[in-house]
């Protein structure tokens, strides 16, 4: 929901009545027009309820999970943590969305709204991150031996934090217009960067057991979390970028009302979806009862 946003709420195309009062609209959306078709806003009202129900719970723990992780930790877990308090907040956000877009309609909270949304406009670079960090490890593992301490990731997740702050707030500010660009760019490139570094550990892993009965259980390990990233790529941030190219062929029922509001609903979910596949692959977590509890293994980093 990036670019409707601000549309939808301060944009120029902006009902002159108040919502939900019997001169206006409906109270789930602020385009007279899109009352012949509602249910893209009813698609992402159910997807703003989805990740604050399984959303933040989810984010809490995975957040909990590497916090208190004293052994068996992989190099990448600095990202996962960021990744999931940037999620985190943003469906907690939910409750003050949907109390002011039905109730409030306050024009000063939408300040705070639209930063919440810039922040997980560039949640998507995290990811870069961690796609970065599983190529290094499974592509150039000479390089990733020099680059082990935590401390270089600490690094690079401050630098991450300082830009996807820079973006929230002068989407906040400044509106969505003035970073429309900047999304784009970053949707664009690190779509490309992540799909380029998951097929290449893909080409790699698969490569290294040719002719092999069966790949090595950190290999394995590895394969499966470049597997899941890609599909949250696909799934999540596919979407958007092939909806691009493509905006000023649709009408403004279709783009506004439809199209846009359902893609980007889709990129949100991702806040429930990361979770939700990390925790999938985490051993002896609570919910994992069908699981064998896990050996206890000597105190390793995992790649």
């Amino acid at each position: 929901m990036s670019n409707t946003t601000f549309n939808l709420t301060n944009g120029p195309y902006m009902n002159s009545t108040t919502p939900g009062t019997s001169n206006g609209p409906p109270p789930w959306y602020q385009f007279p027009a899109c009352a012949v078709a509602p249910y893209g806003f009813i698609f992402y009202f159910g997807v703003k309820v989805f990740n604050l129900v399984v959303g933040t719970p989810c984010n809490a723990l995975v957040i909990w999970q590497i916090a208190t992780k004293r052994s068996d930790a992989s190099t990448s877990d600095i990202f996962i943590f960021n990744l999931a308090v940037l999620d985190a907040y943003f469906c907690l956000m939910t409750p003050i969305e949907m109390v002011n877009r039905l109730v409030l309609g306050d024009s000063r909270i939408w300040y705070f709204q639209r930063f919440a949304y810039g922040v997980k406009d560039t949640a998507p670079l995290f990811l870069v991150c961690i796609c970065l960090d599983r190529y290094i490890a499974v592509v150039h593992p000479v390089l990733f031996t020099g680059i082990r301490e935590n401390t270089i990731r600490i690094a690079i997740s401050a630098v991450t934090w300082a830009l996807i702050l820079a973006y929230g707030l002068t989407k906040s500010i400044l509106g969505v217009i003035s970073v429309s660009k900047v999304f784009g760019g970053i949707i664009l490139s690190t779509f490309a960067i992540m799909v380029f570094c998951n097929i290449s550990i893909i080409w790699v892993l698969r490569r290294s057991v040719a002719g092999k009965e069966e790949m090595h259980p950190v290999k394995r390990r590895a394969f499966k979390v470049v597997i899941i990233i890609l599909t949250i790529i696909v799934v999540n941030y596919l979407p958007p970028v092939a909806l691009m190219p493509f905006v000023s062929h649709y009408s403004f029922v279709e783009f506004r009302c439809q199209i846009s509001i359902s893609v980007f609903s889709i990129m949100d979910l991702s806040s429930s979806i990361e979770p939700l596949l990390y925790i999938t692959k985490m051993e002896g977590m609570p919910g994992s009862c069908c699981r064998r509890s896990p050996r206890k293994k000597p105190h390793q980093v995992k790649v």
